[in-house]
């Protein structure tokens, strides 16, 4: 039989896999095994998946569980890959100490376009891979640069389904076929974790307010991000809400987080910060979710967003979405789809009518628009990756024209997931106003353009 190596970097993935276990989605393979990877810029400092309140049940669904930061200490598993005529070595090293013998072997894998991924689709050359996602990226293109060696490799997509109906973009070029990991397994699973944490029932609490470690990743400078926390406090008590839940990022510090406190005691509320233990554990979104029923949740770009709204049906709101879209750079970075389906599709808590109506719908209904906008947005971040999309991307955006003006402008809420110089440079309608769109399709212009262009360069240009 077949081994079956599982890589996850966070308990976020580790549940994931653990559902598409109990979904039958690996039935078929042999013996599993649950590799752990710590991606932290210091893992050290960062508490261990494996000693995570929940995780001992979900360690169940795996036979073995071993560390890949151990395997190739001291090299960083966040930046390592190996070279290419060291592969040979690696293979005997890893199947030695893993106990692998001569058995094959398939893959599944998270960020297949980065290290760890990368390093041991590498090393296992010629594995089938299962590629799987925890979030929303799953709707978004290919990021990074993936070798055709390893995209053709991979069979299938696993996503957890939280925009049912809507289609991922996520290595479609290579033909993977995309499966939803259902949503009841995923209820089931957040559930199980759950119950380890039963001290955190005390500290019912009317809204969750999510950390996304928006500064750990480079999105937002560090006193923005701690700007637009703040900004959730006041919106989130001005919303009516009483008692407050901070869930930081389990991957990034806070140093912060106690002028959260301060504001929200100003405010006349209480915060609170999701950890357990004496030791502040960080906990899960959706376990917090799972055990508190909160009456409102609040974040920018989390997947645990549309896990409250799809499946446990809880009111949310977004905070700082229109300010991560035009600071995201370069245009294809990956955190843009994620940004651009909370944006679109939730609520912000600066209109207190809309988050009362309750959650939107997230369902069938709602993919169709979501998923012309999607492709849209696909093609513009990676038009060489997905240049099928053009033809979407064309018809979505010339119907968003505004007719009302001289010039051709698209509407203020879909201007906000593109920028006119993308536009230019893809060709794409709403760059250039409708007046000049024949002079610029003029080649005798063009030419004239590109002429002065390069008198304005100089000899050197």
């Amino acid at each position: 039989m077949t081994t079956l190596i599982l890589a996850a970097s966070t308990l976020r993935a580790v549940a994931v896999l653990a559902a598409a276990a109990d979904s039958g989605c690996f039935e078929n393979s042999g013996r599993r095994v649950l590799l752990l990877t710590g991606t932290a810029p210091v893992p050290e400092a960062v508490p261990p998946v494996s000693g995570m309140p929940g995780f001992d049940g979900l360690r169940a669904r795996f036979d073995d569980v071993v560390s890949w930061n151990e395997a190739i200490a001291p090299l960083h598993p966040a930046d390592w890959v190996p070279r290419a005529d060291d592969v040979p070595l690696w293979e005997r090293h890893l199947r030695r100490a893993w106990g692998l013998a001569d058995a094959p072997v398939a893959l599944v894998l998270e960020s297949l376009t980065t290290a760890p991924a990368q390093a041991v689709a590498d090393i296992f050359t010629g594995a089938p891979i299962d590629a799987y996602t925890t979030g929303l990226d799953a709707y978004g293109p290919t990021g990074g640069k993936l070798s055709a060696l390893t995209g053709t490799r991979v069979r299938r997509l696993l996503h957890t389904d939280a925009l049912p109906g809507l289609r991922p973009h996520l290595l479609a070029e290579f033909g993977a076929r995309p499966s939803a990991v259902p949503t009841a397994a995923l209820a089931r699973v957040y559930s199980e974790l759950a119950l380890p944490v039963a001290e955190l029932t005390a500290a019912q609490s009317s809204a969750v307010l999510l950390g996304e470690g928006l500064a750990e990743a480079g999105l937002l400078p560090a006193a923005e991000e701690r700007e637009l926390h703040l900004r959730m406090v006041r919106g989130a008590v001005a919303s009516g809400s009483t008692r407050l839940v901070f869930t930081p990022d389990p991957g990034a510090a806070v140093p912060w987080v106690h002028e959260l406190s301060d504001e929200a005691a100003r405010l006349g509320v209480e915060l609170t910060v999701g950890h357990i233990g004496p030791l502040g554990t960080p906990v899960l979104p959706e376990v917090l979710l799972e055990r508190l029923r909160p009456a409102l949740v609040v974040g920018c770009a989390s997947p645990a967003l549309l896990t409250a709204a799809c499946l446990y049906r809880i009111p949310v709101a977004v905070s700082g979405t229109g300010t991560l879209l035009e600071r995201l750079t370069p245009y294809e970075n990956s955190a843009r789809t994620a940004v651009t389906i909370t944006d679109a599709l939730l609520p912000d808590l600066t209109d207190p009518a809309a988050v009362a109506s309750g959650p939107p719908p997230v369902g069938p209904e709602a993919a169709g628009e979501l998923a012309d906008l999607l492709a849209a947005v696909a093609f513009a971040m990676r038009p060489r990756v997905r240049p099928d999309l053009r033809p979407a991307a064309e018809r979505y955006l010339s119907t968003r024209l505004d007719s009302r003006y001289l010039s051709t402008r698209l509407d203020s809420r879909t201007r906000r997931y593109f920028t006119r110089r993308r536009l230019a440079s893809l060709a794409l309608p709403g760059a250039v106003p409708a007046r000049l769109a024949a002079v610029r399709r003029n080649a005798t212009v063009r030419r004239l353009a590109r002429r002065a262009r390069a008198l304005r360069a100089g000899p050197g240009g």
